[in-house]
């Protein structure tokens, strides 16, 4: 039964607070204690099926204003004029190494997607003029943190309320079926400090974005990383090393090509960058599972992830922390017609502020020096 499974019990806890803070998000600036009441006693008696339902759509409402505002910012003329939408217009872009490396049919679709024009703003214009309209946006910066591999840090620049939504996850999405593609499989996390999984077993692979760019264009997640090249946060020791030249990931075939018209400067797909608070310090923002649901055409250019293998569901089934894929889904009405990626929810007020996330590493495996619990029972419960 879940009820005895720590991890979900987990689980519903973090529904329970999602729901919570989005739910008091979305009554706006007039919200008063009262209507905090009111939420407190729906997350009392509503199910955890229904909160998590309330939290997508919670979340879907705020993405869906911030993808219509800056597509008013960089298509004012579609805005003003539908019949100037230049999604239309094809444009062809070079391929990349990736693309000439698997040749075929996947690659001469790549070349006839259409790319919209946009106004020729930079990354930083944007941020600002997205600032202009929500009060906040997004700063990588040097971290505050006083430990040697803290690196870059992400900052919230403005100010933002309890329960909003701060920031996207941005990458290659995998499911089960594609683990052994990840790179540096099967140690996958060995040389990759952006890494991130959701409680369904998807990972989410932000390296390849890196800091994004300053056009909007057709991603496809293969920019050159050398994984093995780059040696992860905090020691290594002699397995690590070991691991880390042996492994070798399945290459991807023509079939797995894939590819998106994704918006590169998108201020809010740094969630990435978010560090682990040090100790004595307590996060301000945690992960929400979000499932974008692909019938929303006109948002999908802003949702910064590609999923590998494209959007066919396989259904897996689980034995312990192993999955197996067992077919094709049956279920199209399911996974098919959602991207399940993971955004940054604030937990509390935030006035330009270093962001921290609670990574809860497993307490099973040997975590980095600089790893302070913020609560060690989560950790386990997360990871049971």
């Amino acid at each position: 039964m879940f009820a005895r499974d720590p991890r979900h019990l987990q689980f519903e806890a973090d529904v329970n607070r999602l729901f919570l803070y989005t739910s008091y998000y979305r009554l706006g600036e007039n919200a008063e204690e009262k209507d905090a009441e009111e939420i407190i006693d729906l997350a009392s008696k509503a199910s955890v099926a229904d909160q998590q339902k309330q939290v997508q759509e919670n979340v879907h409402y705020q993405l869906s204003h911030m993808c219509q505002a800056m597509d008013d910012v960089l298509r004012p003329d579609v805005k003003d004029d539908p019949s100037k939408d230049p999604s239309k217009a094809h444009s062809h872009p070079q391929r990349s190494g990736l693309s000439f490396a698997v040749g075929g049919a996947a690659s001469a679709n790549m070349q006839s997607a259409a790319i919209p024009a946009t106004r020729p703003l930079t990354r930083a214009e944007l941020s600002k003029k997205f600032r202009d309209h929500f009060g906040y946006t997004l700063d990588i910066k040097p971290s505050g943190i006083p430990h040697k591999d803290a690196g870059q840090g992400l900052f919230l620049s403005g100010e933002a309320n309890v329960g909003a939504v701060l920031a996207i996850y941005p990458g290659v999405i995998y499911s089960p079926a594609y683990y052994r593609y990840i790179p540096g499989y099967p140690r996958i996390d060995a040389c990759n400090n952006y890494l991130i999984t959701r409680y369904d077993g998807t990972i989410i692979d932000a390296k390849p974005w890196c800091l994004g760019d300053e056009t909007r264009e057709l991603w496809d997640g293969s920019n050159l990383v050398d994984y093995n090249a780059m040696r992860p946060k905090g020691s290594e020791n002699n397995s690590d090393r070991v691991w880390r030249m042996l492994s070798k990931p399945l290459e991807k075939s023509v079939r797995e090509n894939f590819g998106e018209v994704l918006e590169r400067r998108n201020p809010l797909a740094f969630g990435h960058f978010a560090n682990h608070p040090p100790q004595g310090s307590n996060p301000n923002v945690m992960i929400c599972p979000y499932d974008f649901p692909l019938s929303e055409k006109n948002m999908r250019v802003y949702i910064p992830n590609i999923t590998f293998g494209g959007e066919e569901p396989i259904k897996m089934k689980r034995f312990g922390s192993f999955y197996f894929k067992s077919g094709s889904s049956d279920d199209q009405a399911g996974d098919s017609l959602v991207l399940k990626t993971l955004v940054l929810v604030s937990t509390r007020s935030i006035c330009d502020e270093e962001l921290f996330l609670n990574y809860r590493y497993s307490n099973s495996k040997r975590r980095p020096e600089w790893y302070s619990p913020v609560d060690e029972e989560e950790d386990k419960r997360r990871w049971s």
